[in-house]
């Protein structure tokens, strides 16, 4: 598989923008993180090539505007993941977390059909190849705490202020 890579400045880091040639997001990680990317575009993508070019304007653009405030601005970029089914079914519903809120391992265990599978939940999240976007960072442990952010719990603090800074209103 061919993929691009761009390295994007962000308020809190560099952004690594992982792309493939239809332009669809297929990893997103901090700098300071680059080798957890490397380790998860061979777990996901076994032999692949990876090359310095530009990401489509459609994520950046997107990219940009949430971290302006526009926190919904995300759920306009494609991404592709090749993980387990079980995988993209806990990344899946980490995209129907609304923005500016948190939820539970133990909770998204459940919203997968999988109420006693927290821990297997833990493990997706702690494989999942495109921070931010697929919004792992949405997720606490069942005492509220800050816990499992494999992109960096500052990360993980940060980008949690933002968006609950500038959610949607929920119409209640």
């Amino acid at each position: 598989m061919r993929l691009q890579l761009e390295r994007r400045p962000c308020p809190i880091a560099t952004l690594l923008l992982v792309t493939d040639e239809e332009g669809i997001l297929r990893g997103l990680e901090f700098a300071d993180h680059e080798a957890r990317m490397h380790r998860l575009l061979r777990s996901h993508y076994g032999d692949h090539s990876l090359k310095d070019d530009a990401a489509p304007r459609a994520i950046t653009d997107a990219l940009d505007a949430y971290f302006e405030g526009e926190t919904d601005a995300l759920d306009k970029i494609s991404v592709a993941t090749n993980g387990t089914s079980f995988q993209r079914q806990v990344w899946k519903a980490l995209r129907e977390i609304p923005t500016g809120t948190t939820i539970t391992y133990g909770t998204l265990a459940a919203n997968v059909g999988r109420p006693s599978a927290s821990r297997a939940v833990g493990a997706a999240n702690g494989a999942n190849p495109i921070a931010i976007v697929v919004p792992c960072h949405r997720v606490i442990g069942a005492n509220g705490t800050l816990t499992g952010y494999a992109s960096g719990l500052e990360h993980k603090k940060w980008l949690l202020n933002h968006e609950q800074q500038h959610a949607p209103v929920l119409a209640g």
